[in-house]
């Protein structure tokens, strides 16, 4: 018996290990279609996320199964709760990712980026990327060092974010409104993945630790 709840102790980590990449790849798919306002590959980020909701239901699923029948107690407790959680956050990303494709969808053949804000959203984008990199890395092998490293990387990210919201206000950014609303979007669904990126790497924190500090 307890083998078999070993196993679907795997099972669920596997499962988030499989969400997260795909998570992975489309953040890197859409951000390089709001970079090179390529909807190709915009539209293949928009369809890849009902895989991941579906994913994300029959893990959710899974998970109430193994609380309901074995009633696990301490860090497998933390796991079964924090997998839930965890789910909703990669959930979230993807929805974000999806997003961000759907903005240089919107505005393809022109670019959603303005002129002076092309540097500062690739370095987001690429942050974005990383930190989907390590909670791969995280939820796989529940690395302590890799928590901080996210969270060093959302540091990063929040201070671009806010240098956006800087551009966008002041008088020096010569752009239509609709490039205003758009880089303003886009800040905040690229802040948005880091800060569950960073939620993700405090589940794992109070998986391993049983405290979220």
């Amino acid at each position: 018996m307890r083998e078999v709840f070993q196993q679907s102790l795997r099972d669920v980590q596997d499962r988030l290990v499989l969400i997260a990449e795909l998570v992975e790849q489309a953040i890197t798919e859409a951000t390089t279609a709001f970079g090179s306002s390529d909807v190709g590959i915009a539209e293949k980020v928009i369809d890849r996320v009902e895989e991941i909701e579906i994913l994300a239901a029959e893990l959710d699923q899974l998970t109430i199964d193994i609380l309901a029948r074995q009633q696990p107690v301490a860090s497998d407790l933390r796991l079964m709760v924090g997998s839930l959680r965890m789910s909703a956050s990669l959930e979230r990303m993807a929805d974000l990712a999806q997003h961000i494709a759907q903005l240089a969808r919107y505005r393809y053949p022109e670019s959603a980026i303005p002129a002076g804000l092309t540097k500062t959203f690739a370095r987001m984008g690429a942050l974005d990327v990383e930190m989907a990199r390590k909670i791969v890395d995280l939820l796989r092998t529940q690395d302590p060092r890799l928590i901080a490293e996210v969270r060093d990387l959302d540091d990063d990210l929040d201070e671009l974010h806010a240098k956006v919201f800087e551009k966008v206000l002041s008088d020096n950014l010569a752009e239509t409104p609709a490039n205003v609303v758009d880089s303003t979007l886009a800040s905040r669904y690229h802040e948005r993945f880091g800060d569950h990126a960073v939620g993700i790497a405090r589940q794992i924190q109070y998986f391993i630790s049983g405290s979220l500090d």
